[in-house]
């Protein structure tokens, strides 16, 4: 039997214990009267006062003598220390007491003081059973830092802490604080658009077609329906038919699934927000951007200045705008369009890169930007006007024959987004549709299909239309200094164990 097997038997014993003395180790209510943060910030009030107070949490670092015993109580991210005493709270609940472990939640009361270390403590005068947990926890190491107390996990392969979140979060603050700054940088990006007159919306997650996007879908069937259904790549189509439909200014943050791989970056299942905006084009949605990258940054750091995994980062508007020419030549030395189709393809060749069908110009400008610049793009900057080949659903450049309005923000070497000013011309559309349907045919595997509904709905007109889809991952991870998608994700898609 296993050492975990073992403790939990002995758990289990301490479990029917409690209930042969009448005590329920699953009870429904504490109701608490202070947070221990509270009795932290009131301290000499409350120890000069002797109010008695009434916190719970969860029990952590038991260190028992006799007939007492100290122990940490954990609430949210604090704790504090409890003094139990037999003496204090009666012979019968010390006995109630001696079948708690570490992890099990309990509800206390008493007065604070502190001891002769300094540390505040409560001096428990009564206490409740909340839980009794049967699994043991990993027992987690501490140390001293700077003079501040800092807990460390004994988990030894780190996809543990991804596949039992739970336990991460327990034994890791700095876990916890992760996540919620990541929910104030959403709040921050949802206070930005609401401010600036955009509306909050919900579209499809099961799409009958996929679209806004270039990439393979998870499938699914309607069994009531009998009908295939598809996992949304974006929800950019739906969102242009509230433009359509006469809303001006409209936002979603959604869910995402792309078949794909799993990397450093990538996750199947992603969080992006995407925002549209009648009457605007993409240099407006550059603005709207790197402002939402500012104040997300200034709400969790404080500043405009940060630094990822070593390399300082100046997020301060305006960012830099680079045409995908223009970064070509800086940073691989040549102008692409001195560049016959021959010679482009030798040096994808030379780099290892075949593309996927017919040989297409546009994509192998695109393929040879992301070979020679995207490593190099570390401080932010807008990489603008790519070739029409790479997108069905931008306008074409108002003055660059073969170009795009469209553009994709990047640091670090990542692409954090993607805007274009959007396509509204149906009869250009469908074509670009087509093409693309033909370019599936001649062996491209990640195509935009045909989406005759769409094409509709802009042919009853839809304004001039600027759109942004942005990730949020990716700048959760920036924002917070964390090297793997996985740290910013609560429960990441994991491969079965």
């Amino acid at each position: 039997m296993s050492e975990i097997s073992n403790q939990m038997n002995v758990r289990l014993e301490k479990l029917e214990r409690l209930r042969s003395q009448g005590v329920d180790p699953f009870p429904y209510k504490f109701q608490e009267n202070q947070s221990i943060k509270q009795l932290k910030e009131q301290r000499d009030a409350l120890i000069e006062s002797q109010e008695e107070v009434k916190v719970c949490g969860r029990l952590l670092a038991f260190r028992r003598q006799g007939k007492t015993a100290f122990c940490n109580l954990k609430n949210e991210r604090e704790r504090i220390q409890l003094y139990v005493s037999k003496k204090a709270v009666g012979d019968e609940a010390y006995e109630v007491f001696k079948c708690l472990d570490l992890g099990d939640f309990i509800g206390v009361e008493g007065a604070l003081f502190t001891t002769k270390t300094g540390e505040l403590t409560i001096n428990v005068k009564r206490f409740e059973v909340l839980c009794k947990a049967i699994r043991p926890l990993p027992v987690p190491k501490e140390k001293m830092v700077d003079g501040e107390k800092v807990v460390f996990d004994q988990f030894k392969n780190i996809e543990q802490r991804y596949r039992q979140r739970h336990v991460d979060l327990v034994l890791n603050d700095r876990v916890a604080d992760i996540f919620k700054k990541r929910a104030l940088i959403v709040q921050t990006i949802r206070n930005y658009l609401e401010r600036n007159g955009f509306l909050e919306v919900e579209t499809p997650t099961l799409q009958s077609i996929y679209g806004g996007a270039n990439a393979h879908p998870f499938e699914t069937h309607h069994n009531a329906l009998d009908m295939k259904l598809y996992l949304r790549i974006s929800n950019e189509l739906y969102l242009k038919r509230c433009i359509v439909g006469g809303i001006n200014r409209v936002y979603e943050i959604v869910k995402d699934f792309r078949n794909e791989g799993i990397d450093r970056t990538h996750n199947p299942e992603f969080t992006q927000v995407e925002y549209y905006q009648a009457y605007a084009d993409y240099n407006d949605m550059m603005v709207h951007f790197e402002t939402i990258y500012k104040e997300a940054c200034l709400a969790v750091n404080g500043t405009t200045k940060i630094t990822y995994q070593g390399v300082e980062l100046d997020l301060t508007p305006p960012w830099e705008r680079l045409t995908m020419k223009d970064a070509i030549k800086k940073y691989g030395g040549f102008e692409i369009d001195e560049k016959s189709d021959d010679e482009i393809a030798a040096i994808l060749k030379s780099r290892g890169v075949e593309l996927e069908g017919q040989y297409n110009r546009g994509l192998a400008t695109a393929e040879i930007f992301e070979l020679y610049c995207e490593d190099h793009l570390v401080q932010p900057v807008f990489i603008t006007d790519h070739p029409m080949e790479t997108t069905p659903l931008c306008k074409m450049h108002r003055s660059e024959q073969g170009l795009v309005e469209r553009f994709e923000p990047y640091m670090n070497g990542w692409e954090l987004g993607n805007a274009y000013s959007e396509l509204n011309d149906p009869i250009l559309q469908r074509k670009f549709f087509q093409d693309q349907v033909d370019r599936g045919r001649g062996g491209e595997e990640e195509t935009h299909p045909m989406d005759e509904d769409f094409i509709q709905a802009l042919e009853y007109g839809m304004p001039p239309t600027g759109g942004t889809g942005l990730g949020i991952d990716r700048m959760v991870m920036l924002l917070t200094d964390q090297a793997s998608i996985r740290d910013v994700i609560l429960f990441p898609l994991m491969r079965e164990s």
